[in-house]
C-alpha cells in the first residue's frame, strides 16, 4: 500500500472502509488535537507498551463495551493538511466488533504504516503489529497517570539537568527554517528578551517592524537594501505622520515604488506637505498622479494642475476630492468636459450647493449618489418620492439637506428599508424616531453612527441619545469613551446586550457590577482583546467567592484575588474546564509538575498558555523550542536563559541575512 491511499479524501476513506471502519467528523480537520485527548497520546504513541495476552486483549480494552475509538496513521502516513499523526475517531460497524478489531491488529498486511489506536478518552493506547509472524500488540495503559508521573519527574531533575539542556541546546544544529521565524516572531514580544537583541531581531525581519516606533521604522526602512521592506514597513501606515510619508516618498528609486507609497498614503488619509504633493502631482507617471488625487487635503495648485491632466481618471478624482479648492474657471471647464464620467462627478460636487432639477438629474444620469448627496430641487424631490423604485427612495431618506415635510413623508413609506433609513438620520427628535414604524435586527452588524460619535463630548446629547428607542443609536452612545455618571448607570442596565458589551468595551466609566456581569457571556473580542476582564474598573476583591462556581468562566476569576493561594493554582490546574486550567497556566505560582503536564493537554490554548507562560524544566522547554508545532509559544515563555534568547537570536539574524543573500 503506497502513500496514495492515504494522501487525499477519497483514498483515506476508502482505506477506513476496507478495515471496516466509519470516520466520525471532518476528516480534514487535523484529527481531535483541540477536542480530545489527541496531544498526550502524540506524545506516548512511540513508547514500547507491554505485549497484550493477545490481540482479543487488545480490542477488548479498546473497544470498552462501545463500537467506538481512536485511530491514527503513524509517521508519514497521514492525510495531507495534517501535522504529525492525524488522530481520528471511528466507529467500527461489524457484527461483533471485538473479533473484527483484533483481525486488524494483527492482520496479515505488512504494509508498514504504523496503525496506532487509542480509546476514546485516552487512556489506553494500541500499537498494531502487522504481518507474518508478527508479534502481539503493544498496550499502553493508564495514561493520565504516566503523563503525571513523567511530569513529576521532570520537575525533580529539572534544576540538575538544566545547564546541561541549554549548553546541548546552543550547541545543536539550526532548526527548520519554520522555527527560526516563529522563534524570531516570538522573542521579540519575550519581556526576557535583552534590548539588543530584539532591536537587532527587528531590523532584520522587516515583517515585524510593526511593532516599532515610526520614528525607528521609517528609519530601518530607508536604510534596508530590500525596497519591499519599506512596502511592508507601511502597511500600517495609519501609525506614520506625513513628515515620515514625505520622507519615505522622496526616497522611492522607482516608478513602482512611488505609486505604492503614494497609494498606502491615500488609502490612510495622510495630508502630506506641499511640496510632496508637488512632486506627485508632477510624477510622468499616471498611476502616481491617479493616487496623488486621492489624497485628502491636496493644495489648490497641485489640485489645479491635476484637474487638467489628461486622464479623465485624474480629473474625475481631483473632482470629488478637491472640488472646494479648484478655481471656477476649472470648475466651469470640469462641468463641460469632453467625459461623461468627469461630468458626472464634477456635477455632483457642483450640486451639493446649487439645487439639482429633475431635468439635469434625467438628463445626465445621475443616479442614487446625486439622490444620496446633492442639494435636490422640489421638482425632483417630488419625482422622487412618487417614483416606484425603493432604492432611490433609499438613497433620498439618507440625503441631509431634506427639509421636515420631505422627512415626514419618507417615514411613511411603505418599503421597511427607507423607514430604516429615516429612522438613523441625525436630524430627528427621539420622539419622531419612536414614531417610525421600524424593525431592527439585533443580531445585525453595528457600526457606530457617525453623527453620534461627533456627539460624544457633549453630555447634553449623550443624555437624551442615551434614552433612544433605537437600539443603533443607544450603541453608538456605549462606544463614547467618557460618559456623565447618569447616562453610564441607563447603559449598564439597558435591555440590549450589546449596549452593555459595547459599554465595557469602550468607555472608561464603565461600572464594576456590570463588567462582571458581561464577563458572564463574553470573554473579549479582537477589537477589544480582554475586555471586559481587563477594564481598569473590573473588580479584583471578593473574587474568591466564585472558586467553587458551577461554570468555569466564573471560577477562573478567583485566581485574580489578591488573596488566592498557590494551592489554588495547583487545584485549577487539573480543573475539568479548559478555561480554568488556561488561567492556572498563566498564573506564576503554577507548580512546574504542573506545568509540565499542561503542556501536553488536550486542548490547544491550555497547552500554548503553559508554554508561553510555565516555570518549565530547561530540557522541557528546549525541546518545545525545537519543534515546529510549540516553538511559536515556547519561545515567548520569559525563563529562557538570557545567553540562550542570545544565541536564538543571533541564528534568526543569520538565517535572515542567507535569505537577502540568496
Amino acid at each position: 500500500m503506497g502513500d496514495d491511499r492515504l494522501r487525499d479524501r477519497e483514498g483515506y476513506e476508502g482505506l477506513l472502509a476496507s478495515m471496516g471502519l466509519e470516520p466520525l467528523g471532518n476528516w480534514w480537520l487535523p484529527g481531535i488535537r483541540e477536542t480530545g485527548t489527541a496531544r498526550r497520546l502524540l506524545a506516548l504513541a512511540a513508547a514500547d507498551g507491554e505485549p497484550a495476552s493477545g490481540p482479543a486483549e487488545a480490542a477488548a480494552l479498546l473497544l470498552g463495551g462501545g463500537r467506538e475509538f481512536l485511530l491514527a496513521f503513524e509517521g508519514r502516513w497521514s492525510p495531507r493538511g495534517c501535522t504529525g499523526r492525524a488522530w481520528r475517531r471511528v466507529r467500527i460497524g461489524a457484527a461483533d466488533p471485538a473479533a473484527a478489531l483484533a483481525g486488524l491488529l494483527t492482520g496479515s498486511d505488512p504494509d508498514p504504516r504504523g496503525l496506532l489506536l487509542a480509546t476514546t478518552d485516552g487512556e489506553t493506547v494500541v500499537r498494531a503489529v502487522c504481518g507474518p509472524g508478527a508479534a502481539r500488540p503493544l498496550v499502553l495503559t493508564g495514561v493520565g497517570a504516566r503523563i503525571a508521573a513523567a511530569a513529576e519527574a521532570g520537575a525533580r531533575r529539572g534544576a540538575e539537568d538544566a545547564a546541561a539542556a541549554w549548553d546541548a541546546f546552543r550547541a545543536g544544529p539550526d532548526p527548520a527554517p519554520a522555527v527560526l521565524d516563529a522563534w524570531a516572531e516570538a522573542l521579540t514580544v519575550n519581556p526576557g528578551t535583552p534590548d539588543p537583541a530584539r532591536r537587532e531581531l527587528l531590523r532584520s525581519f522587516p515583517e515585524l517592524w510593526w511593532r516599532l516606533p515610526p520614528d525607528e521604522l521609517v528609519e530601518l526602512a530607508l536604510a534596508h537594501p530590500d525596497p519591499k521592506a519599506t512596502l511592508r514597513a507601511v502597511e500600517l501606515g495609519r501609525r506614520l505622520a506625513p513628515d515620515h510619508w514625505a520622507r519615505l516618498l522622496r526616497a522611492a528609486a522607482t516608478e513602482r515604488e512611488r505609486w505604492l507609497l503614494a497609494m498606502l498614503a491615500a488609502d490612510w488619509r495622510t495630508a502630506l506637505d506641499e511640496e510632496t504633493c508637488a512632486l506627485l502631482a508632477a510624477d510622468p507617471s499616471a498611476r502616481v498622479r491617479a493616487e496623488a488625487a486621492r489624497l485628502p487635503a491636496l493644495p489648490g495648485r497641485q489640485a489645479a494642475l491635476l484637474a487638467e491632466d489628461p486622464r479623465a481618471g485624474i480629473r474625475a478624482t481631483v473632482c470629488r476630492s478637491s472640488w472646494s479648492v479648484l478655481p471656477d474657471g476649472i470648475r466651469r471647464a470640469l462641468l463641460t468636459d469632453g467625459s461623461a464620467g468627469v461630468r458626472t462627478a464634477a456635477l455632483l460636487r457642483h450640486h451639493e450647493d446649487r439645487a439639482l432639477s429633475r431635468e439635469d438629474f434625467v438628463r445626465e444620469e445621475l443616479g442614487e449618489p446625486a439622490v444620496e448627496n446633492c442639494r435636490l430641487g422640489p421638482d425632483l424631490v417630488e419625482h422622487l418620492l412618487a417614483d416606484g423604485d425603493a432604492r432611490l427612495r433609499g438613497a433620498l431618506a439618507a440625503n441631509p439637506r431634506l427639509d421636515p415635510g420631505t422627512v415626514a413623508r419618507l417615514a411613511e413609506d411603505p418599503d421597511e428599508g427607507v423607514r430604516y433609513t429615516v429612522a438613523l438620520r441625525a436630524d430627528l427628535t427621539e420622539e419622531q424616531r419612536a414614531a417610525i414604524r421600524v424593525d431592527v435586527d439585533p443580531s445585525g452588524m453595528s457600526p457606530t453612527l457617525s453623527w453620534v460619535a461627533d456627539r460624544h463630548e457633549d453630555p447634553e446629547a449623550m443624555r437624551v441619545l442615551a434614552a433612544s428607542s433605537h437600539v443603533l443609536v443607544r450603541r453608538s452612545v456605549a462606544r463614547a469613551r467618557r460618559l456623565p455618571p447618569d447616562v453610564v448607570r441607563r447603559l449598564a442596565w439597558d435591555t440590549d446586550r450589546v449596549v452593555q458589551l459595547f459599554l465595557a468595551e469602550s468607555c472608561e466609566d464603565a461600572p464594576a457590577e456590570m463588567l462582571l456581569r458581561v464577563w458572564t457571556w463574553w470573554t473579549g473580542s479582537l477589537s477589544s482583546p480582554g475586555r471586559p476582564r481587563t477594564h481598569p474598573n473590573f473588580p479584583r476583591e471578593g473574587l474568591l467567592r466564585f472558586a467553587d462556581d458551577p461554570h468555569g468562566r466564573m471560577r477562573r476569576l478567583a485566581l485574580d484575588d489578591p488573596d488566592s493561594t498557590p494551592e489554588l493554582v495547583a487545584r485549577f490546574a487539573a480543573d475539568r474546564d479548559p478555561e480554568v486550567r488556561q488561567r492556572a497556566a498563566e498564573d506564576p505560582r503554577l507548580p512546574v509538575a504542573d506545568a509540565i503536564r499542561l503542556t501536553e493537554d488536550p486542548v490547544g490554548s491550555v497547552r500554548a498558555a503553559a508554554l508561553r507562560h510555565g516555570p518549565l524544566p530547561a530540557a522541557v522547554l528546549a525541546a518545545s523550542l525545537l519543534d515546529r508545532e510549540t516553538a511559536p509559544d515556547a519561545a515567548r515563555n520569559p525563563g529562557i536563559p538570557p545567553a540562550a534568547v542570545r544565541a536564538m537570536a543571533a541564528r534568526c539574524v543569520t538565517f535572515a541575512a542567507t535569505l537577502r543573500g540568496a
